[in-house]
């Protein structure tokens, strides 16, 4: 029997909830575990916010979107004395191992704890799917979902009034967003951070396809990171940058609406949808992979492996060092991406 304390940080992600749950379940049912969960990620544990997870408060969220513990892009290792009072406050509650559950940055401190002699046990969460050392991600599927829905929606609009349509999904670093959602929606242009575009280049395809097809409406998917081939940067909603040194982006299909418009003459609209593909119920594949994956993470944790990460490989679920799924972004698959330009038009 420990004392297990685990935390979400980051962006919200379908698929939270189950893997809380599958924490709680497994381990307060096969190991007796007490279990606590801090409240808005690093955040809660510098203020030694957290509360018991027990089966009746844990109940009933295998459905739910977001996370019943709340989150924060909270950076330890840049709040004074971060990592001292982490550390106390692990040990005034008698906390023994702990399960973060987030991305990149919150792994990155859940790595430099574990090196600083605190056992932790990591759940790797990334709507963008571009965590390395796992082959996906909870909340992915979901996003791909909804960005899907929304582009047969945007379908009708573009052909009942001859439109080009940009829609804007999420994507910083990797595409894999775009190309999944463009490639089930039918897009004909996926633009991804992968692969600078040069704004002519899409225009002509735009024009051929209209030209030859006698089709008179488009439907192009960008990711929020993509960027031009003639050296501009990504598109940002806001000058700042959070605690990990990101700025937040957003804007590039309204930049792309305008170009494309003035370029072609083709009626051309931009949609962005944002926070819509993190919100709602997660599909099935995100509600087993959460709880595959937070089972997993009460093994390891109770069986001593530490410093490592639940990880998807093909249909198994495997441990893998923090360090190897820190090392560099997962970026788009380019025979994924080769795949879809065949559709392209």
């Amino acid at each position: 029997m420990a004392r297990i304390g685990l935390l979400t940080g980051g962006g919200d992600c379908p698929g939270l909830n189950p893997v809380i749950r599958g924490i709680v379940r497994k381990g307060l049912d096969t190991y007796g575990h007490e279990l606590y969960g801090f409240r808005r990620g690093w955040k809660g544990v510098l203020d030694n916010d957290a509360f018991e997870l027990t089966r009746e408060n844990t109940s009933g969220i295998l459905h739910r979107g977001g996370t019943i513990l709340g989150t924060s892009r909270t950076n330890v290792y840049k709040t004074e004395n971060g990592e001292e009072r982490v550390l106390a406050s692990l040990r005034e509650r008698e906390i023994d191992v702990l399960i973060p559950i987030g991305g990149d940055d919150t792994l990155g401190v859940a790595s430099k704890l574990n090196e600083a002699g605190f056992p932790t046990v990591g759940v790797p969460k990334t709507i963008d799917n571009d965590l390395n050392a796992t082959d996906f991600t909870f909340g992915f599927q979901t996003a791909v979902q909804i960005a899907t829905e929304a582009i047969d929606r945007l379908h009708s609009t573009a052909e009942s009034h001859d439109r080009v349509i940009v829609c804007e999904v999420m994507g910083r670093d990797a595409g894999w967003i775009a190309c999944y959602s463009g490639l089930a929606g039918g897009a004909d242009v996926i633009l991804v951070p992968e692969r600078p575009f040069d704004v002519e280049e899409v225009c002509e395809h735009l024009r051929h396809r209209h030209s030859t097809t006698g089709k008179n409406f488009s439907i192009v998917v960008v990711a929020e990171g993509a960027t031009r081939s003639d050296g501009g940067d990504a598109a940002t909603a806001a000058d700042s940058v959070d605690s990990f040194g990101h700025v937040r982006l957003g804007g590039i299909a309204f930049e792309l609406e305008k170009e494309i418009e003035e370029r072609t003459s083709f009626e051309c609209r931009a949609t962005v949808l944002g926070h819509i593909q993190r919100g709602g119920a997660p599909v099935a594949f995100d509600r087993v992979l959460g709880s595959r994956f937070g089972v997993a993470a009460i093994d390891a944790a109770s069986n001593g492996e530490f410093g490592m990460m639940t990880a998807l490989k093909g249909t198994s679920i495997e441990m893998v060092p923090l360090q190897d799924a820190l090392a560099e972004p997962k970026l788009l698959d380019p025979e994924l991406f080769a795949t879809a330009q065949v559709f392209f038009g």
